[in-house]
């Protein structure tokens, strides 16, 4: 439920805009020393200095009052790529890659997303909406405010309705302490039953599942990969689910460099996600077409794979986001303060273009940078206040969580029970 609430003896930075920051453009930070932020109805009013907020706007509502305390606010974190809705745990699997074994063998031997499949077709809708809660928990304890949620592990008519009428209920209950977007992700991997048959099990897709699950997930997402879904059949269904009504995105260039980013360029797709072995001319294209970069540290970290080009992307002009990949298998964590710190010390992001990847761009990569992303006027109360006055702590406090306060729609979901006083106090 939205609130009207006042925010004051606040600091504030924020990226500004309805739209992707690209480029240079990533850096653009304002900062507000001595703010004040409005919210009528869950809706951003006024954020600015206190000084020269009108003063009509003060006595037009009753308010909520919260004072920050000189801390900074910053925009609700936004985490554009997750597997949030999923059945069972891998921890063996993260036993056997630490032994040296690679993402593909492991799904050879019958691992990897199949296995997560299995276990996800088994769940009770009970054992799904209770391990999702809990990480939806975790999350706004990290300043979350908007997630993106695919199918994806069912693979099946059934199982993938399922796990989208999840999200749909997560949606829909007024309790659900963030945004949820839904993404249907039917091709994230082949099935057994359609093993060594990938162009019939995309006609599959085409034909009976994208017609009926229109109306529950808002993109279409496919993992584009060698011995996955190749270029042929990901250009296929992608340009079925356009012609439907989807919007798109795309697992990209994430093992080899396959042309997942040219493909993303050509699609003009919303997002492409992973990209740690994308092209030079994938780069060009995605940067031409406005395709943000979604780049997702902690499955590279995770993976110990080399990191996606941050830099050659803000460098060609594109927006580039910032992710978890939460996941069962290839990364189970989503730790935005870990995310941070990667972007920062091993991508050579700026700690200003880390903030634009992870709010504005992130809320841009759900086609939502209107509505959510940044602190102005306009926007969704969707705010992170830290425990500290300067952006700088965010990859200083190496992988550890720096904030105090989370409002989601002017309310607070989430305040820390430290018991002891921070160095705010």
């Amino acid at each position: 439920m939205s609130v009207n609430r006042i925010i004051k003896n606040v600091k504030i930075a924020t990226p500004l805009g309805k739209s992707a920051r690209k480029g240079k453009e990533m850096s653009e930070i304002h900062f507000v020393e001595k703010g004040l932020i409005v919210i009528v109805n869950g809706i951003i009013e006024y954020a600015g200095e206190e000084k020269d907020c009108p003063a009509t706007l003060l006595a037009l509502h009753e308010y909520e009052y919260t004072d920050a305390g000189g801390r900074l606010a910053i925009p609700g974190f936004v985490d554009s790529h997750t597997h949030l809705i999923f059945g069972g745990f891998r921890p063996d699997e993260f036993s056997w890659r630490l032994k040296g074994e690679s993402y593909m063998s492991i799904m050879e031997r019958g691992g990897g997303i199949q296995s997560t499949v299995n276990a996800t077709r088994s769940a009770s809708e009970e054992e799904i909406t209770s391990k999702t809660s809990w990480l939806v928990g975790r999350m706004i304890e990290m300043g979350v405010t908007t997630v993106e949620a695919k199918s994806g592990y069912g693979l099946n008519r059934d199982a993938e309705k399922m796990q989208l009428e999840a999200i749909r209920a997560l949606q829909q209950d007024e309790k659900t302490p963030l945004n949820v977007v839904a993404t249907f992700l039917g091709a994230h991997a082949v099935p057994q039953e359609y093993k060594g048959r990938t162009a019939e099990y995309v006609d599959y897709i085409i034909r009976e599942l994208l017609p009926e699950f229109k109306g529950l997930a808002k993109f279409c997402d496919v993992f584009c990969e060698k011995n996955v879904f190749e270029l042929e059949d990901s250009r296929r269904l992608l340009e079925a689910a356009r012609e439907m009504g989807y919007k798109l995105k795309l697992h990209a260039d994430e093992i080899v460099t396959l042309g997942g980013g040219e493909l993303a360029g050509d699609l003009r797709a919303v997002s492409a996600d992973h990209l740690l072995h994308v092209s030079e001319e994938g780069i060009r294209k995605m940067a031409e077409a406005g395709v943000v970069a979604t780049l997702l540290p902690l499955t590279a970290f995770a993976l110990k794979e080399p990191f996606a080009p941050a830099r050659k992307f803000i460098e060609a002009g594109a927006a580039v986001a910032l992710a978890t990949d939460l996941n069962p298998g290839s990364c189970f964590s989503g730790s935005i303060p870990l995310s941070i710190a990667l972007a920062c010390i091993h991508m050579g992001m700026t700690i200003e273009e880390t903030l634009t990847a992870l709010t504005l761009n992130g809320a841009a990569a759900l086609d939502l940078a209107d509505k959510i992303g940044s602190i102005e006027a306009g926007k969704q109360a969707d705010i992170a206040i830290l425990e500290f006055d300067n952006l700088n702590y965010l990859p200083y406090y190496v992988g550890m969580n720096c904030v105090r306060t989370t409002i989601h729609r002017g309310k607070i979901v989430y305040e820390s029970s430290n018991p002891f006083q921070s160095s705010q106090d």
